[in-house]
């Protein structure tokens, strides 16, 4: 049996950050939020941080949407490197 999810992690949460000197709102699920902090300690930098990478490499997606990828590409890095049976997607940010 899984675990299931917290009740609140499909609720959307926006957030006001500061990317390259610029305040934006992004709203995204709860669940995604935490992942990105979760993402950031791992890789040592600032949420904030975390995000103007993303924001950096998003190309012509709206940035709601790249963090959303960015979070689903690491999980499946992730789990990919973990089992020695996927291989990580290409062509994204590092991770």
């Amino acid at each position: 049996m899984t675990d299931a999810p917290a009740p609140q992690s499909g609720r959307v949460v926006k957030r006001s950050i500061v990317i390259a000197g610029h305040r934006t709102s992004v709203s995204l699920e709860d669940a995604f939020w935490r992942a990105l902090k979760e993402i950031a300690v791992a890789d040592g930098v600032s949420l904030a941080a975390l995000t103007a990478r993303v924001d950096a490499g998003r190309g012509a997606a709206n940035l709601s949407s790249a963090l959303r990828v960015f979070v689903l590409e690491r999980v499946m890095a992730s789990r990919a490197s973990a089992s020695g049976t996927l291989d990580p997607p290409e062509g994204r940010l590092p991770a």
